[in-house]
């Protein structure tokens, strides 16, 4: 290794920022040109990949840190004022602000800002359609451009372009604020000059509006809450009920608990049994004795509570059960379904919309989680399939390690054609969570620990799709992923076309044998011979016997051995020795029906070849 790559390597390991790396290795390209250039290029990468894995787990951070914060302010003035504060420090723009829908002028008004001067445009309303912040409210979809007033994709108003002026803004990003399908407000960040705004900022921004909403509509119905326990004094005990269950949620979250304890929580306080579907209605949490889910079946996933809910938006009840749809920024995420208890009173269903809207803000936590970790594991899996098989590589066994892996033990590699795209972690979990799985040139590739592939082949192919016809699933291996995986998947692609080719679900080569060979593109001849007859050649090789030959002579006389004798010019005695030591390398089963014939056949092609 050249003494620029040390030096940079150094650099890296110091956590040195990215200026401090290039003028490094500028300096060092200077005294060795042609390694120093790629040197630093090298290493301004992985700079930047580091840079950016830091920057998605503080993003993270600082969503959890706000929801934190929202949760912990009843007042909806201090909800809005916490948000625009943050959206502004979190982009690190120069103003942040937020305007709420009017319902009654059918326009939007400003209600927050962050880092703004001018009286006008804190005072500025925004119709529908007009602006960029009047054109978020009518779709409900983020805009954003780098220069607002040269920007002839808005419609200018004079009011709005002399606030804006005023104000001094030339960026501007807006993204909407909605839950349950309603329109609520629109958060904005913008700059006083020109700045384009990265996607990853929109979202970032988008998922900042969420978290708002969320909160804003928490406050709103804790506010009315407030004003109900002083009007309705013969619900008193409904409402403190809610109340309370409202601060055990907030514990909840705030303790880091699951969708499983808010489930609990929520079945201790009304008395009754809880089940918690995902959006697929599939159950993932459940509390009390809840109907059991079958093997394929789930009888909560068809009850008419669950599409009432889904179909509304809100709390329904249908034959003795209770549903609230979980959603999140106009995104559904699953339902709460209840039962076991008496029709629930008003106090009791707000319970229960309280719970609903604590378990999206939890289940939208571990979307944005499950996401990030599985960019990093995608990364992951492309860098080995790009590694040509060899030695164990210790960086990529420290990656591994990191997110729970063990690459430097056996696998096994199956690609999974006609899989949906988006089951990757489904395949993932073959290995009990431990393995990799992601979409690499439209097929599904799963990398999970394992000894054998045909094993592997079967469980994919029942947990991707089992009423798929068109799904095939080849594996191979066992192999160590952190040696490289590039020929390995290339010969599980083999397996798998050849899967295909003859119309077999799962397999691996072994279970292809022969048929594997004859139907690969390009037919793999060494590779058959040495899965089949490597152990014995090998020891041919190592000590100067002839096994090969002593098979060849077995199966030539029908398998007997004293015809096989008189062949070889040997005693018997000596090819039942033979033949013991072949039983070693070989399995106790090489004789059965079908491992004698795929032997056989091998001992042919190589005669054959050997001609």
């Amino acid at each position: 290794m050249s003494r620029t790559a040390l030096e940079l390597l150094r650099l890296l390991a110091q956590d040195a920022p990215a200026e401090r790396i290039d003028e490094q290795a500028r300096v060092l390209a200077e005294a060795d040109p042609q390694s120093g250039a790629v040197a630093r290029e090298l290493a301004l990468r992985v700079r930047s990949g580091i840079d950016a894995h830091r920057r998605r787990e503080a993003e993270l951070s600082a969503l959890v840190d706000i929801a934190r914060d929202l949760a912990s302010r009843p007042d909806p003035g201090g909800v809005l004022d916490a948000i625009v504060r943050r959206a502004r420090s979190l982009l690190g723009t120069d103003v942040a602000y937020l305007t709420l829908a009017d319902a009654e002028r059918g326009d939007t008004f400003m209600r927050a800002t962050a880092g703004s001067v001018s009286a006008r445009f804190q005072a500025l309303r925004l119709p529908q359609g007009a602006g960029l912040g009047g054109l978020v409210a009518q779709t409900r979809r983020p805009y954003w451009t780098a220069d607002y007033p040269g920007d002839d994709r808005y419609a200018h108003t004079t009011e709005i372009d002399a606030a804006v002026d005023e104000e001094g803004l030339v960026a501007i990003c807006g993204t909407p604020l909605v839950v349950d399908g309603e329109f609520v407000g629109v958060l904005f960040a913008a700059n006083r000059t020109r700045r384009p705004f990265a996607r990853s900022e929109v979202a970032l921004l988008g998922s900042l509006s969420a978290l708002a909403a969320v909160s804003l509509v928490q406050s709103r119905r804790a506010a009315e809450t407030a004003q109900a326990l002083a009007a309705l004094s013969s619900a008193h005990a409904g409402i403190e009920q809610a109340a309370a269950a409202h601060d055990r949620f907030a514990g909840v979250v705030l303790s880091g608990g699951g969708v499983d304890d808010i489930a609990a929580a929520l079945g201790e306080i009304l008395g009754c049994w809880v089940a918690v579907l995902d959006v697929d209605d599939q159950r993932i949490a459940s509390y009390g004795p809840a109907p059991d889910a079958g093997p394929d079946h789930d009888p909560l996933a068809t009850a008419e509570a669950v599409r009432r809910s889904a179909a509304s938006g809100r709390l329904a009840e249908a034959d003795g059960l209770s549903a609230a749809v979980v959603s999140a920024a106009g995104q559904r995420l699953g339902t709460l379904v209840l039962g076991g208890c008496p029709p629930l009173d008003s106090g009791q269903g707000r319970t229960v919309e309280r719970a609903a809207m604590v378990t999206a803000l939890v289940l939208l936590f571990r979307l944005r989680a499950a996401e990030s970790d599985q960019r990093v594991r995608t990364d992951l899996l492309a860098d080995l399939l790009a590694r040509p098989d060899g030695t164990v590589d210790a960086t990529l066994v420290e990656r591994g390690r990191l997110l729970g892996l063990r690459l430097h033990t056996p696998h096994i590699l199956a690609v999974c054609r006609g899989a949906r795209l988006g089951v990757h972690l489904a395949a993932a979990t073959a290995g009990d969570g431990r393995g990799l799985a992601g979409d690499h040139h439209g097929e599904v590739v799963a990398v999970v620990p394992g000894q054998d592939p045909s094993a592997v082949a079967a469980v994919l192919a029942r947990r991707l799709g089992t009423d798929d016809a068109k799904l095939t699933v080849g594996a191979t291996g066992p192999v160590v992923p952190a040696a490289g995986l590039h020929d390995t998947h290339v010969e599980a692609r083999r397996v798998t076309d050849a899967l295909a080719a003859i119309g077999i679900r799962a397999g691996s080569a072994r279970d292809l044998g022969f048929a594997g060979l004859v139907t690969s593109a390009p037919a793999d001849v060494d590779r058959y011979l040495d899965r089949v007859l490597g152990a014995v050649a090998t020891y041919d090789d190592r000590r100067g016997s002839d096994l090969l030959g002593t098979l060849e002579a077995y199966f030539a006389v029908g398998s007997s051995p004293r015809r096989a004798a008189g062949l070889l010019h040997v005693h018997v005695n000596t090819v039942a020795q033979r033949l013991e030591r072949v039983a070693s390398l070989l399995g106790e089963d090489w004789q059965c029906p079908d491992r004698a014939l795929e032997i056989q056949l091998a001992l042919r092609l190589r005669k054959l070849r050997g001609s």
